[in-house]
């Protein structure tokens, strides 16, 4: 959990500045259908104004700004004046007040929208931005969540109040692609726009921030009825890509229709024949999707774990070891995908935090060595954090149980599942899976290959530098080969992850199980440069 009072000023008005040549190029395409009318919802400075007067645009045009600093409603205002725009407004205030009024008259007011929103999420928002934040998705149906960031309202109202046949280009955070909160944006743009392009770049566009950036140019339908084109991405490196027109990469850009607008973006990073390959190997009898094998539970969730989980010299000291119990939940624990004795042992000696402690008795029946223990707890006040003082004793942890297969949250280069063969608890930086399939060993196993490790990429989200998170719901999805009873050779799998060979794992995996299933090889190198493809773009190799 990040705490608003540990974030940098910037971060917390959003405050990343678009580089002139960037705004220029998103310009230059939305000026492509003459517009008489422009918002740009966040002006700042006045970037975008510069923008639209360095690609000749009309000064009598209609340009209506918003910016919540004072200081840089000024900036705006007097760079209006100096390129002589003779119609245009800076207002200063929160856009989302004035857009929600807009949005009861159910009107559409301009031509064009351009503009790098505010990247602030939701806990970090002042509360009565919060809430202007949530009437956005009330007023136009869409289902709101509390994880949502201030840019997602943003493009939601100024979509909402473009004209039909309208251009809306801005730069956004490149989280658009995957991110479940922003999905009610993605299926709105679904419904209503005629095509999407999204520009995604291996580099970081905004210094001094992991966040990555895209650039989302959309096009509104001028009917409701008519079907989408979909989106498309276009994947550039370096800054060649802004010599070009924008119009002719619109244009050009193929955008992937159905499944792709409904759901994630992903997908639209792959071509039509690798999308039908996938499906080809998806509709096997013996691929199986990851809810209808097994179930997926979040790890023990502690509210403390520097106090519940320990190394051994903790227990030492204060006696601890008639409460202390084997525990994982972090790479460096699990290197390959066994959690065996020797796994366990290997990391007490490199002093990791490997026991998880389980005291359930009152307080005066304990040892006093433990009662230390305890108040040391409490000198740190951890008894009064939320998911210890909802509980009597806060020291007692609920939902205690292991499970055969556990799974970490994050992970670099591909996920893998665990065999976890001495029983050892899990916290919440992990999953614990139960087979209802096939035995555990075969599943861990059988989960290294590149069809999985392909539909993780679409399913899973990542963040600015590279690490693919999964949430329940997305594991759920993945898709898995398995043959029942099938030998596998654990250990030595275990080893290679270990000695950092994923990628030759997951080929020869997948090659042994989809050959078994009557696939080619070459069918299981295809997946494997999807999959690498897919992974390199997510690491911005």
């Amino acid at each position: 959990m990040k705490f608003k009072v540990d974030q940098t000023t910037q971060k917390l008005r959003g405050g990343y500045y678009t580089p002139q040549n960037l705004a220029d190029f998103v310009s230059k395409w939305v000026l492509e259908k003459q517009p008489k009318s422009v918002l740009e919802p966040s002006c700042g400075d006045g970037v975008f104004i510069q923008a639209l007067h360095n690609n000749k645009c009309d000064k009598n045009i209609e340009l209506s700004c918003f910016e919540l600093l004072d200081t840089e409603v000024q900036k705006a205002s007097n760079l209006c004046t100096e390129l002589g725009f003779k119609n245009a407004s800076v207002t200063s205030g929160d856009f989302l007040v004035w857009a929600n009024d807009q949005l009861d008259k159910k009107i559409e007011l301009f031509d064009a929208v351009i503009g790098n929103p505010p990247f602030i999420r939701y806990q970090f928002l002042e509360k009565s931005f919060q809430e202007q934040a949530e009437l956005v998705f009330k007023k136009l149906d869409q289902k709101f969540t509390k994880h949502t960031n201030a840019w997602v309202p943003f493009l939601l109202s100024t979509l909402a109040l473009l004209n039909k046949g309208g251009r809306m280009a801005m730069v956004i955070p490149s989280e658009i692609i995957n991110v479940m909160h922003a999905q009610s944006l993605r299926s709105y743009m679904g419904e209503i726009c005629s095509k999407i392009l999204i520009i995604d770049p291996k580099e970081i566009w905004f210094e001094n921030t992991l966040q990555g950036a895209v650039i989302i140019m959309a096009e509104k339908k001028t009917d409701i009825s008519i079907p989408s084109e979909g989106v498309g991405i276009l994947s550039v490196e370096g800054s060649e890509f802004l010599e070009k027109s924008p119009e002719v990469l619109f244009n050009e850009t193929l955008g992937i229709n159905g499944e792709t607008v409904e759901g994630k973006w992903t997908k639209a990073v792959l071509n039509k024949s690798e999308i039908s390959l996938i499906n080809k190997i998806i509709s096997h009898e013996s691929v199986h999707k990851f809810k209808t094998i097994a179930t997926v539970d979040v790890g023990i969730v502690t509210g403390a774990n520097k106090f519940f989980l320990v190394d051994n010299e903790t227990v030492e000291t204060y006696n601890l070891s008639a409460y202390a119990h084997p525990m994982f939940g972090k790479s460096q624990h699990c290197p390959g995908i066994l959690y065996d004795e020797n796994q366990h042992k290997s990391n007490q000696l490199n002093n990791l935090p490997t026991n998880f402690l389980y005291i359930e008795s009152d307080y005066n029946e304990l040892p006093l060595s433990v009662q230390n223990y305890i108040q040391l707890g409490e000198q740190e006040k951890l008894n009064e954090r939320y998911k210890c003082r909802i509980r009597k004793p806060w020291y007692k942890v609920p939902s205690i149980y292991s499970t055969e297969i556990g799974m970490l949250k994050r992970c670099h280069e591909a996920p893998r599942l665990i065999l976890n063969s001495v029983g050892a608890y899990t916290t919440d930086t992990a999953y614990r899976i139960t087979s209802s399939f096939t035995n555990a060993e075969n599943l861990v196993c059988s989960f290294l290959n590149p069809l999985t490790a392909i539909t993780a990429e679409l399913e899973g989200r990542y963040y600015g530098g590279g690490v693919l998170e999964l949430v329940p719901s997305e594991i759920e999805k993945l898709y898995i080969p398995v043959i029942d009873d099938y030998k596998h050779d654990p250990d030595t799998l275990n080893q290679l992850v270990k000695d950092g060979k994923v990628e030759e794992v997951i080929r020869n995996q997948g090659e042994a199980i989809f050959t078994k299933l009557g696939f080619s090889k070459q069918d299981n190198e295809e997946l494997m440069k999807i999959w690498q493809k897919l992974r390199d773009r997510r690491m911005r190799k």
